[in-house]
């Protein structure tokens, strides 16, 4: 699946010029916990979510630091920065400059990284350089959740047997000269030893993720190969 396939559009935005009231009332509103940023050209140019409007000034919220810890552990300029984050009145001032986007057509899985690796919670889509759609962590746990079993083709046992094995045989951490994979009526029976409870639970997570499998037999036994117990 790809990014076009779970994201939601259209796009709630906001202006730089917006109060920061304004931003609060439309997460309010319309129960999301972020807004894209864009400029009358319909440009991403920020993003402003719950966690910008935390530490504010009118709320007792803004974050409370003595002086000698001040001179101690911030420079002057992120004592400013701070400051402007907790009192100025418009989003342009507390939206973060730095987005992270994708185009529709960026896979899943190269969505999940973007979130993983930046640590945020959702990302812009977009397209000729126009925003045209979003991206969340919920949009992903949302496709998880779609039942697809509907979908499944049978697979004949041979065929289903043989890409497990190529599987196997492409993952650094399996040692298939000690496996062996028997199918019989989509019923996946794996033999062999290992010497870890990781390697013998990854065989086994393998195998049922692999389409057409119905279940897992994991016969595959523990062993210390130096010591042969």
């Amino acid at each position: 699946m790809k990014a076009r396939d779970v994201m939601v559009s259209p796009v709630i935005t906001v202006k730089p010029g917006a109060t920061v009231k304004e931003v609060a009332c439309i997460l309010l509103q319309h129960h999301i916990s972020a807004l894209p940023v864009v400029d009358d050209a319909g440009k991403v140019i920020g993003m402003v979510s719950e966690g910008d409007l935390m530490r504010r000034a009118d709320l007792g919220t803004e974050r409370q630091r003595s002086w000698w810890l001040a001179a101690l552990f911030a420079e002057e300029a992120a004592l400013a920065a701070e400051y402007v984050k907790a009192h100025s009145r418009k989003v342009a001032d507390v939206m973060s400059k730095r987005v992270v986007a994708a185009s529709p057509d960026t896979p899943l899985n190269e969505i999940a990284g973007l979130l993983e690796r930046h640590s945020i919670k959702r990302v812009p889509i977009i397209e000729n350089g126009a925003l045209v759609g979003i991206v969340s962590r919920a949009n992903l746990i949302q496709a998880l959740a779609v039942d697809r079993k509907g979908l499944d083709i049978p697979v004949p046992d041979a065929a289903l047997r043989e890409k497990i094995m190529a599987h196997l045989g492409a993952q650094p951490w399996a040692h298939t000269a000690l496996l062996n994979v028997t199918v019989n009526d989509g019923i996946v029976d794996i033999w062999g030893i290992t010497q870890s409870e990781a390697e013998k639970k990854a065989l086994r997570v393998a195998a049922e993720t692999m389409p057409g499998v119905r279940a897992v037999n994991n016969n595959v036994i523990m062993q210390n190969w130096q010591t042969g117990y």
